[in-house]
């Protein structure tokens, strides 16, 4: 082959290197500018804009749980800090202050980097559990300051502003939840791909290393403790910028906002989602995000409902819904992905129907338990009954039980052909 031959190839496959590095964001970017004009209620781009900051603040603590192997127990603390400090600033642009709204999260990182600064300073010294109890001492100390530092804090009411008061960005004023929602889309977009680039660094790569063999990364002259304090600012400033989009969203900020809870319901999003996949808190944001939200509006055991999926998540696929989809690679790349829909199709109605009578059973027993007012009129999947009579309650027990022995029974169907799906076959 010739020089020129080799520098044509060579350049193709850049090119398209570039292409298929570049797609997934070009068409990221079209699906978030789109969806106002299907979802267009302002509940509805209330709650894309709470499943975006909640991506922004999951992707942050995976660059320390899953890129570094830190478990962290208070990592709230740097997203609420940032709201703090964000909600700050605001007051002072009403004040005078100039400064222009979509600014503001930097503000808020800024802030959340300088206390990640403070604190990885001593708590990046020691991984594992050493620095997950320091973390979880951190986390609570920050929560009692907010009882005590009234002032700052704002007490049991928290603190609050006003976007709409900065300086008029290209005539946009933030009045809109529309305009919100296309600001959070901007800082979700560019906090995501300055993630994924530090992913990519140097820095990143050895934090893979240090997390897998902290011994051997010292051994090849890496200090793990510069390391991990290094991803661990990172972490805390898009943290920060993930407290000030909260606090341009919904122009409040509480205790609630960096105590335990809150670093405990972040912990449950990057798990559902999957551990050391770069999409997987993507996608565990939006599975919790929807059952807060659009699931909290119907049942008041959407909490169980997260807790059960995270246990099943723990002990069936502790990867993770990504993990679960990356699973299926090898069957794509052999070319036999399509002997496994044939077995999901047949497994998918007795397994979504067993999934809703069990929660019948759930919301049929709450609701005998709780009834108010001695209002025994249920309506559970558009059917309406009475639920002190148990006659509801034996048929979603009938309908789980056998919904659930077809679901075994076709198991070993499943298992078979996930071997034949990634089985390679001999070559003659």
């Amino acid at each position: 082959m010739s020089i020129a031959s080799k520098t044509r190839l060579t350049a193709g496959t850049a090119r398209l290197i570039t292409l298929s590095s570049t797609m997934p964001w070009a068409f990221a970017m079209l699906f978030l500018l789109c969806l106002p004009f299907v979802f267009q209620t302002s509940s509805a781009l209330t709650i894309m804009n709470q499943m975006a900051i909640t991506i922004v603040f999951a992707l942050s603590y995976n660059m320390l749980l899953g890129q570094g192997g830190m478990l962290s127990f208070g990592h709230a603390v740097y997203m609420g800090l940032g709201g703090f400090f964000a909600m700050h600033v605001m007051n002072m642009v009403e004040d005078g202050l100039w400064l222009p709204l979509p600014l503001l999260p930097i503000v808020g990182g800024l802030f959340g980097l300088l206390f990640a600064f403070i604190i990885g300073s001593f708590s990046t010294r020691r991984a594992g559990t050493v620095f997950a109890m320091i973390s979880l001492g951190v986390g609570e100390l920050i929560a009692a300051c907010s009882v005590i530092l009234v002032v700052f804090f704002g007490g049991e009411e928290g603190i609050s502003g006003d976007r709409t008061m900065g300086p008029p960005v290209f005539g946009y004023e933030f009045l809109s939840q529309q305009e919100v929602y296309y600001l959070t889309v901007f800082w979700l977009l560019l906090a995501t791909l300055l993630m994924y680039l530090f992913s990519r660094t140097p820095i990143g790569r050895i934090a893979n290393a240090v997390r897998d063999n902290e011994e051997r990364a010292e051994f090849l002259g890496y200090s793990q403790r510069n390391v991990r304090w290094i991803s661990f600012c990172a972490s805390g400033f898009f943290a920060g910028v993930a407290g000030s989009l909260f606090a341009i969203n919904f122009e409040i900020l509480t205790e609630e906002n960096l105590n335990l809870a809150t670093s405990g319901s972040i912990l449950l999003v990057t798990f559902i989602g999957g551990v050391g996949f770069f999409v997987g808190p993507i996608i565990g944001a939006i599975v919790f995000t929807f059952l807060q939200t659009v699931l909290g509006l119907h049942t008041e055991l959407w909490a169980l409902y997260l807790g059960i999926l995270f246990v099943g998540c723990v002990m069936f696929f502790p990867s993770g819904f990504a993990g679960l989809i990356a699973m299926h690679r090898r069957p794509l790349a052999l070319g036999k992905l399509n002997l496994l829909f044939k077995p999901y199709l047949k497994v998918a109605l007795p397994a979504i129907t067993s999934v809703l009578s069990l929660a019948a059973i759930l919301e049929i027993l709450f609701h005998k338990r709780h009834g108010y007012g001695g209002d025994h009129e249920m309506v559970l999947y558009g059917i309406s009954f009475d639920s002190t009579g148990y006659h509801a309650l034996v048929m979603a027990a009938a309908i789980a039980a056998v919904s659930l022995f077809l679901v075994f029974r076709l198991l070993p169907e499943i298992r078979a052909a996930w071997d034949n799906a990634n089985h390679a076959e001999a070559q003659a």
